[in-house]
């Protein structure tokens, strides 16, 4: 359909450009990573990361992000790809939460925040999309009648 060829690309616009930002200027999203990953290794009971290891951890998350939006733009497995960047974005949704910040901080982390969240829900709605193919519950449904169907038959001869 021609609107998945529209779509794909509008969407992976966006994470495209994120990641390739993230890859080439790591250390505009050293700050906020390293919060991230200090409350991470906390939770886990592990040593914090370094600053070089933050550093490293946001290039290539910078780069995984970015090779996914163009898979998902070039429609390269387009539903594992929207499914990637919705599991890449997460972690960014956990970062940019206003909830915790300070005030003054608030009205900018809440719009990323809001735009993180509206990113992953659209990745998985993209994700979800069969292309106008039956999904895996209605190929199940249909072996097990024809399953039934072929028992009742032998079951009638």
């Amino acid at each position: 359909m021609l609107l998945r060829h529209i779509a794909r690309p509008l969407l992976a616009s966006s994470f495209i450009y994120d990641g390739v930002q993230a890859a080439r200027n790591p250390s505009e999203h050293v700050a906020a990573a390293k919060t991230g990953s200090t409350l991470a290794t906390q939770a886990l009971g592990a040593e914090p990361l370094s600053e070089k290891q933050v550093t490293t951890l946001v290039r290539a998350h910078g780069i995984a992000t970015a090779t996914a939006g163009t898979l998902l733009a070039l429609g390269k497995a387009p539903r594992a790809s929207a499914l990637a960047l919705a599991l890449l974005t997460l972690p960014l949704a956990v970062v940019n939460q206003p909830f915790t910040a300070p005030k003054e901080e608030r009205p900018l982390r809440t719009d990323r925040f809001l735009h993180t969240l509206a990113s992953v829900g659209a990745a998985l709605i993209a994700g979800a999309d069969l292309e106008g193919r039956p999904g895996l519950s209605w190929r199940v449904q249909q072996a097990r009648t024809a399953r039934a169907e072929a028992k009742a038959a032998r079951a009638e001869a």
